[in-house]
């Protein structure tokens, strides 16, 4: 897990998308913390079981061992600063579970649309058979290969029917970008890093992004 900014006050826990995305975004992510950081606000950025460094095996995961995960991460950071959750993209669903103070997603992805995406990957690269639907990934007996990620029958399962945290009384900001027609608090300018081929960085979104997270912030912590 990567620690940023000051050692009190709020913490921003910011979760990285599912799968392939992650490192297309974990250097934008980094960037978005750095900035967070010059504002005075502190942000953690952890490897779940089955991201990054995790020695775990993403074989083994399931959608709700992953937010228990985050539930832990949130209980830890409670201890010294109140914890908001931050999600890009799919990384959106891992939050749901923890006593976080507030939500802000960015580009946020309900499961569906993350299966949609898995399955248009999987039948590109002949990971199922041509004509396949979605229980293919569902009703599997072994892990499917997925871009290099293996994708349980149980986390497929779980992803179909996950929704975004949406409960009253728990303040929750979506900002996305000036080409997504989906609703939103905001709309911005910048560069959807998840489609790109290879890893990149939009530093003037980050840095967007950043000051709306602050600003945000600020007004929940009143």
């Amino acid at each position: 897990m990567l620690r940023f900014g000051p050692a009190t006050g709020p913490v921003a826990v910011v979760a990285l998308p599912l799968f392939e995305e992650a490192n297309r975004t974990r250097a934008f992510a980094v960037t978005i913390c750095r900035a967070l950081a010059k504002r005075g606000v502190a942000s953690v950025l952890p490897d779940l079981p089955g991201q990054g460094e995790s020695v775990v095996p993403l074989a083994d995961m399931t959608l709700l061992r992953m937010r228990e995960a985050m539930e832990g991460v949130e209980a830890k950071v409670g201890t010294v600063g109140r914890p908001y959750a931050v999600g890009i993209r799919s990384g959106a669903l891992l939050n749901p579970l923890g006593l976080f103070f507030g939500r802000w997603h960015f580009a946020p992805q309900e499961g569906e649309d993350v299966m949609r995406d898995l399955l248009r990957i999987a039948l590109a690269g002949n990971a199922i058979p041509s004509g396949s639907s979605i229980y293919a990934l569902i009703g599997s007996n072994n892990p499917v290969v997925i871009a290099g990620n293996p994708i349980s029958s149980a986390m497929a399962a779980d992803l179909q029917g996950a929704m975004l945290y949406d409960e009253p009384g728990v303040p929750l900001r979506t900002v996305r970008l000036d080409t997504d027609p989906k609703p939103a608090d905001r709309h911005v300018p910048g560069t959807p890093l998840w489609r790109r081929a290879e890893p990149d960085n939009d530093r003037i979104l980050a840095a967007l992004l950043a000051e709306d997270i602050a600003d945000w912030i600020a007004t929940c912590e009143g």
